[in-house]
């Protein structure tokens, strides 16, 4: 299989040591391509340990980061899944490994269009997209087992909280513009508890709820 090698290093390597240690993350991480979702120019970068640029100022995180955050969510299988920034897809299918269905919502329509071909064409059934402002969750289908944001925001945004199930889970980073703490937020008899997981560095998460559009940014 193409890059099977690379993928097996990348977890052998980047994951592993780093203490990634759950069974079905790592087997998810050798099975999903992720140099399907790299821009064809950095195909020799896909499984390095950096993040990628993906084109609208958005990247494609360090396989490291996908790897914990997706850990973070504690996944089982059975859950309904909100993931706010689509981004390339990769952490998309990822999810889509781990968690019966899932929902994402992307900014950018163009990225969000490019996300749906490479996972139709990997053969996700259980993945809906679309295309708007993520800091406002995806109302029509909450509440969420689990909800993942994958960008730096100031605060939790209140759409989001209002829309995880009672003793359910949601990763987000959360700090600056320029630098964040990764955070778990639990949900138990309707209150919110909080656990930093590190530092992190994220794109911001633009939107209503979060960090207003600049002046002549799309």
């Amino acid at each position: 299989m193409a890059y099977e090698s690379e993928r097996g290093a990348m977890v052998n390597e980047q994951l592993v040591p780093r203490g990634i240690g759950d069974k079905e993350v790592l087997a998810a991480f050798r099975k999903v391509p992720r140099h399907e979702f790299v821009p064809r120019s950095l195909l020799k970068d896909a499984y390095g340990d950096y993040p990628l640029p993906i084109g609208e100022g958005q990247t494609i995180s360090q396989p490291y980061m996908v790897a914990l955050m997706t850990e973070c969510l504690g996944l089982s299988g059975v859950e309904k899944t909100l993931e706010i920034g689509t981004g390339s897809g990769y952490q998309t299918a990822i999810l889509a490994e781990l968690a019966k269905t899932v929902y994402s919502v992307e900014r950018f329509q163009g990225l969000s269009e490019t996300a749906a071909e490479h996972l139709n064409s990997l053969g996700y059934k259980n993945v809906h997209l679309k295309a708007g402002d993520g800091t406002l969750g995806w109302k029509e289908f909450a509440p969420y087992d689990r909800i993942l944001v994958t960008a730096g925001a100031p605060d939790v945004p209140k759409s989001l909280l209002s829309q995880l199930k009672e003793n359910g889970r949601l990763v987000i980073p959360l700090g600056s513009a320029f630098s964040q703490v990764l955070m778990i937020v639990e949900k138990k008899s309707g209150k919110f508890f909080y656990k930093e997981m590190g530092g992190c560095v994220f794109v911001p998460l633009v939107g209503k709820e979060g960090w207003e559009v600049k002046d002549g940014a799309g």
